[in-house]
Formats: C-alpha cells, sequence, structure tokens
C-alpha cells in the first residue's frame, strides 16, 4: 500500500484519519482497511489521543471496497467469502465501534456500501451538503455486508432500512440527516472546521467515562432491561475510580468548570 493513501496526524489530542484515494473516490483497499484498523486500535491505546475522525479527500468520502485492487478468484471454495468478509470488511466496522474513543465521521462526498457503513458505525456524523450515502449492494447483486444488516436498521428501523438496501438509491445529506443517520449537515466549506470543532470538544471531556457511555449504548439494543441496568451500573461503579469523576463531582459542588484528563 502506497503509505500516502492514509493520511494520518495526530494534533490537540485528536486522531485525524484521512482516506487518500480521491481518483478512486476512496474504494477501499485491503492494505488501506487494516491501516485504519489499526489507527483506531492505537489511539484506543493511546492516552493522548481523546477523540478521533475519519474523512477523506477529494469528491469522495468512501466508495466501498476496492472490488478491483484484489487478485482474480480462482475456484471458489465454500466458506472462502464468510472468512474474507469476517476478517476484512467486519474486522473495520468492529474496529470503529469498538474504539475507546470517540469517532466522528466527516462525510465529504459519497460514502457507498462499505464507505457508508463506515460513516455509520462512527459515533457521530457530521455530512457536507454535498454527501450522499447509498447502499448499492442490491444493484451489484450482493447481500449488504460490513455489518450494514446489523448497523442500519437499528438507525432508522427495518422498513427504512430494506428501502435503502432494497433499491439502492442515492440518499442525500439531507435525507439522512432527515432520517436519523446524519447528526448535522453543513456547507462544504465547513466540514473539516465543524469536525475539528467537536472533536475538540469531545477531547476535552471525561475520556473514560465517554468509552463507557459508548459501549452501553452500542450493546443497549442487544440486550434486555436486566442485564442493561447490571451493566448500567457496573459500568458507574469502574467509572467512579476515574480522576475525572472525582474533578466533574467536585467542580459541580464548587460552582466551577470541570478541567477533565482523560483519566
Amino acid at each position: 500500500m502506497d503509505e500516502t493513501w492514509v493520511l494520518h496526524e495526530v494534533a490537540g489530542q485528536v486522531s485525524s484519519i484521512t482516506l487518500n484515494r480521491p481518483e478512486a473516490l476512496n474504494a477501499l483497499t485491503s492494505g488501506q482497511r487494516e491501516r485504519v484498523i489499526g489507527l483506531l486500535a492505537d489511539a484506543s491505546a493511546d492516552p493522548e489521543v481523546r477523540a478521533v475522525v475519519i474523512t477523506g479527500t477529494g469528491r469522495g468520502f468512501c466508495a466501498g471496497a476496492d472490488l478491483r485492487g484484489g487478485a482474480q478468484a480462482g475456484e471458489r471454495v465454500a466458506g472462502d467469502v464468510a472468512r474474507m468478509l469476517r476478517l476484512g470488511a467486519q474486522r473495520l466496522t468492529a474496529a470503529v465501534l469498538d474504539c475507546e474513543k470517540p469517532v466522528i465521521a466527516a462525510v465529504n462526498g459519497t460514502a457507498a456500501g462499505l464507505g457508508a457503513h463506515l460513516a455509520l458505525a462512527c459515533d457521530l456524523v457530521l455530512a457536507a451538503e454535498s454527501a450522499r450515502f447509498i447502499e448499492v449492494f442490491a444493484r451489484r447483486g450482493l447481500v449488504p455486508d460490513g455489518g450494514g444488516g446489523y448497523l442500519l436498521p437499528r438507525l432508522v428501523g427495518p422498513q427504512r432500512a430494506k428501502e435503502l438496501m432494497f433499491f439502492g438509491d442515492a440518499l442525500s445529506a439531507a435525507d439522512a440527516e432527515r432520517l436519523g443517520l446524519v447528526n448535522r449537515v453543513v456547507p462544504d466549506g465547513e466540514l473539516e472546521k465543524t469536525a475539528r470543532a467537536w472533536a475538540e470538544r469531545l477531547a476535552a471531556g471525561p475520556t473514560r467515562a465517554l468509552a463507557l457511555t459508548k459501549q452501553l449504548l452500542n450493546a443497549s439494543l442487544d440486550t434486555d432491561r436486566a442485564a442493561a441496568f447490571a451493566a448500567e451500573a457496573a459500568a458507574q461503579e469502574i467509572n467512579m475510580t476515574t480522576r475525572d469523576a472525582r474533578e466533574g463531582l467536585a467542580a459541580f459542588v464548587e460552582r466551577r468548570n470541570p478541567e477533565y484528563k482523560g483519566r
């Protein structure tokens, strides 16, 4: 993989990951995918990183998996495709969901297929006015993968998810916001600035409390009430051992703004 295909920098406790193959609308090669997975794991482990932004260059956020970049398949053996998805696209989606820091998608253009699912796996989604979301799988005669069948109905409900996945029509940024897929739509020229402002605000927050909150919310639709309540209580028990929890409570009592350190 060309190292310039994924740009990365850490500044102001924000890890910025930028897909950089604009000529291919940032369609993901296996090398790019593994690089993004590794950077998300690094962000989880680095106490100096407290928020993550994923975006792309050019007219595309991510046009999905690069179907032209892989080796030509020979005779296919049963289990090959499932293994490829489990170790590839699904690992990418899981890496976003499991990242211990808040992840913002700054969708600058087309987000199609796996690219749409990469965005939807993020904790917050900002979209430029020119952004589009496309469930392209049915157009190619394929079943949605990369976690789409898990993510989309949880965000918009099964009926809307079926409409989007059956027809594969492009969804504008405004319509995506109306359906609840996008937190906010901003003018194209303001996307980077807004994403940075949101990330810096998250980076100034109680990092461990946000990580535990993310974990609770991501699991909330997969469990019953008793298990959810138990998980909530356990998370608060863990969180109360952190410096930031003590600081937040002290700041409330002392009527001042808290100064969180991410610990």
